[in-house]
């Protein structure tokens, strides 16, 4: 009996876990719907975001207001109004994390918001979004949602984040935005000390390929405007003559806010492996 119930229990076990899984398939195509909801936002599709929500739709704000349906599509349409006078660039939404089964979702993403002040000078804010979905009549609709302004501790971390997959991507526009005039770059391969162009320009035309790179063991710590990141970086890929290698580099990054926004002040990295 005890053997009975032990199959029983881990069948249903395996079954709620094979429910729980997204395919990729599935993911693409929530974020795409979820991107989607926000273009309708910045358009003033109002027959879009009618379709979206669920009649029972509650979003709570990051102020803690509960807000209807009928509420947020109003907001939105008033956003889109008040923007034409002063356009400004649409949010970005990026780093989604997504769950479903066959007939709900949850969908977590960042959003990036920048908007030109009247002095203007860029201001960008940073959130975390969650939305909570469900399959009615066959479409995707939003039955709940929640959002919160990220502290600079879960900025910087999402700024290792982007600096991965810009070293992945050699993306040299990202080192010259976000690293500061002064900034100094300790190569953990060489022991070379770079400047901002001299990084810049290693990014560009370094002939290496990073096949994937992962942070673990990462400890943010903040004193006002200067900030200190220490973790580990797992990086995988095939040098300039292709072959292959893998490393793991304990890493010391200094940032300081400057105009609102953090850069890269100093980095230094260490292999340990």
């Amino acid at each position: 009996m005890k053997r009975i119930l032990t199959l029983i229990l881990f069948t249903m076990t395996a079954t709620t876990f094979a429910f729980g899984q997204c395919s990729d398939a599935d993911r693409q195509k929530l974020e795409a719907w979820d991107k989607s909801l926000g273009d309708a936002a910045q358009r003033g599709d109002q027959a879009f975001l009618q379709n979206a929500y669920t009649d029972d739709f509650r979003n709570l704000s990051p102020s803690g207001v509960m807000l209807t349906k009928a509420q947020v599509v109003e907001n939105a349409l008033r956003d889109f109004e008040r923007a034409k006078a002063n356009p400004q660039a649409a949010p970005r939404y990026d780093y989604y994390d997504i769950t479903c089964t066959p007939n709900t979702a949850v969908i977590s993403h960042r959003v990036v918001a920048t908007t030109k002040q009247p002095d203007g000078k860029e201001l960008t804010q940073h959130a975390r979004a969650v939305h909570f979905m469900e399959k009615r009549s066959g479409n995707w609709m939003m039955v709940g949602t929640a959002g919160h302004p990220l502290g600079d501790a879960a900025q910087l971390l999402y700024m290792e984040r982007e600096w991965n997959d810009a070293m992945k991507n050699r993306d040299a526009a990202w080192f010259e935005r976000n690293y500061a005039d002064d900034a100094t770059d300790v190569i953990s391969r060489t022991g070379a000390l770079l400047t901002k162009a001299e990084a810049v320009a290693d990014v560009r035309n370094g002939k290496d390929k990073i096949n994937s790179n992962e942070l673990s063991d990462t400890n943010v710590r903040v004193a006002g405007d200067t900030a200190i990141v220490t973790g580990v970086n797992h990086v995988k890929g095939s040098d300039e003559k292709g072959q292959a290698y893998e490393r793991r580099v304990r890493f010391t990054d200094v940032f300081v806010k400057r105009d609102g926004r953090w850069q890269v002040l100093a980095t230094q990295g260490t292999r340990i492996q």
